[in-house]
């Protein structure tokens, strides 16, 4: 009886506020992230962002250059306030009227300024004690929005998924306990009083890629003709995983008590590349995935999600380059519409307008095949491939017998040629049981077999 009050509640939120969320435009916008030392200048970028028809761009700072180059180009525009001064920000209101004032207040009668973030996934990237600073930031700069009298701004700060300690069945969605009541429902009271939105992340490729026995390709990529997942709770059927993923934290926000505030999704997509050992990340699944997405979130009538039907999803897709300097393993340097050179990594229309028979076909969606080696990175850093190595010799039984002086694999005595093989060693040891070709990004697979003489690598199979 409880769960039915609780969905009639939801729906009765639902109709509440589908008056309000009718006139936010559900075509997507994208993400200009700007970690690579080969990218085109902002004013190229731009006319990028506009050639795919995006409705809005998002950049992670304050950039001039760039806030200048979106000058009266109708885009709008969402801007950041670095992780680094959120805590500052938060008990200063000085610096808070100061950061608007040089930030924002220049660019805003002629830049479509329309989303100011505090921070980014900062409770999956900063400490606690950052935590209860997040809110009295947003509060802060609020307030110096509206001491300058540009009040188009609204306030927000994106999450991550790892917001929830429970999303399966989506009815049974739950923020984490120790942020529930100590900094999601403060959030969610700011966001609700000001009329802004839940800024979200949201990834099926992670959650996919994690668990691809059980999670269906097709489901993940809005592809599944077949396959439905039924919430036991609701009765509520989800025809894709993205769905399951949103309607799991509208549900952990009615669960404290905020059913009616709005979902942006601030960031999603689909990686076209990454290491030899990560499936599923190709053009053909990236292609597929971000035009899917375009087409439900344009479809009109507005189609929403299986809790909030009809409700608009506006958006921004990650993200408009491959991006080379981006940390982490080889997917997160892969999730760009385009190349550095300005030329499309597959075709895209973010209107929705082009029928997909009008695209070329892609190539085909294939994983690497055979066998595999876990060799240091390119440009790694020595010192820490040092602390690496150490580790990779530490684990398991004999890992680094061949390469002790006098043995086999001794020869070349370099750091890097003793952390080839530890890392090959240690990997073909350990994947059966979770090991990874990764070492905080200080390596990566590769099919090439780096035996030498009489010195073999042990390897994996993919």
């Amino acid at each position: 009886m409880a769960t039915i009050i609780t969905v009639s509640l939801l729906i009765i939120s639902l109709s509440f506020f589908s008056i309000s969320s009718a006139k936010i435009s559900g075509q997507p916008g994208i993400n200009y992230g700007q970690l690579g030392n080969n990218l085109p200048p902002p004013k190229t970028s731009i006319n990028l962002i506009k050639s795919l028809k995006a409705k809005r761009v998002k950049i992670y700072d304050t950039n001039p250059l760039i806030l200048k180059s979106l000058e009266n180009t109708n885009l709008q525009v969402s801007i950041m306030v670095p992780n680094e001064l959120v805590s500052k920000i938060s008990t200063n209101q000085t610096l808070s009227d100061q950061w608007v004032q040089s930030n924002v207040a220049p660019f805003y009668h002629k830049t479509l300024i329309r989303y100011l973030l505090v921070g980014n996934e900062l409770i999956s990237s900063t400490s606690p004690d950052t935590w209860h600073h997040i809110v009295p930031a947003m509060q802060r700069i609020k307030t110096s929005l509206t001491t300058f009298r540009l009040h188009k701004v609204k306030v927000g700060t994106p999450c991550a998924l790892d917001v929830l300690e429970s999303s399966f069945p989506p009815s049974n969605g739950t923020f984490r306990n120790d942020i529930a009541f100590r900094v999601m429902k403060p959030m969610l009271k700011c966001l609700s009083k000001t009329k802004s939105f839940f800024f979200l992340d949201v990834y099926p490729f992670f959650a996919w890629s994690s668990d691809p026995k059980n999670i269906d390709l097709n489901y993940a990529l809005f592809e599944s003709k077949t396959i439905t997942v039924t919430d036991s709770g609701t009765g509520l059927v989800y025809h894709n995983l993205f769905d399951q993923m949103v309607d799991a934290v509208y549900f952990a926000m009615n669960r404290i008590g905020y059913p009616d505030i709005r979902i942006f999704i601030a960031e999603t997509g689909w990686p076209n590349g990454g290491n030899l050992d990560q499936i599923g990340a190709n053009i053909h699944n990236a292609a597929t995935y971000n035009r899917n997405f375009v087409k439900k979130v344009t479809k009109k009538p507005t189609v929403g999600t299986p809790a909030r039907p009809g409700w608009s999803l506006p958006s921004f897709i990650f993200a408009l380059y491959n991006e080379n300097l981006k940390p982490g393993l080889g997917t997160e340097r892969h999730f760009g519409l385009l190349y550095p050179n300005g030329s499309g990594i597959y075709e895209i229309d973010l209107s929705g307008k082009t029928p997909e028979s009008e695209f070329p076909a892609l190539p085909p969606a294939e994983d690497y095949k055979g066998k595999a080696w876990c060799v240091v990175a390119e440009g790694a850093n020595v010192s820490l491939v040092a602390a690496a190595l150490s580790y990779a010799c530490s684990q398991g039984n004999g890992t680094c017998d061949p390469i002790q002086r006098g043995q086999l694999c001794f020869e070349p005595n370099s750091v890097v040629g003793h952390a080839n093989y530890a890392f090959s060693s240690y990997w073909a040891q350990f994947r059966s049981i979770g090991g990874t070709c990764n070492f905080n990004g200080l390596a990566e697979a590769t099919s090439k077999d780096p035996s030498y003489g009489s010195c073999k690598f042990p390897s994996v199979i993919l």
